[in-house]
């Protein structure tokens, strides 16, 4: 049975909190798009690539998100601090198919906490 999109994102986020890296990748297609502060990352090596840095930047992360879904579509709003640095005003857009992540957008800027 093929997985909802808030059940996808459900565990993309359990699996971020927990900072498990290999976790949040099994949710990326083979295919996956990843665009994250203007540069592209594709499949799950660059799923890989992508949350090897985030978890670096804001390591042990508290994490406030605001979501909207439609469809496909994930909108979500979201800010965190960790390491004694934050992240504020950051926006991911993710589509799903076939029960995974298929492309996601993401825009952040970490700053000192």
């Amino acid at each position: 049975m093929t997985r909802t999109p808030e059940e996808v994102f459900a565990h993309h986020g359990q699996e971020l909190g927990a900072g498990n890296l290999e976790g949040i990748v099994e949710d990326y297609t083979e295919d996956a798009i990843l665009i994250v502060n203007k540069k592209v990352y594709r499949g799950k090596d660059g799923a890989r690539a992508v949350f090897t840095q985030l978890l670096s930047d804001l390591p042990s992360a508290a994490w406030q998100l605001d979501t909207v879904f439609a469809d496909d579509v994930l909108y979500l709003e979201w800010s965190a601090i960790g390491g004694g640095r934050k992240a504020e005003h950051a926006v991911d857009t993710f589509i799903f198919q076939d029960g995974m992540c298929r492309v996601q957008t993401v825009d952040y800027t970490v700053q000192p906490a």
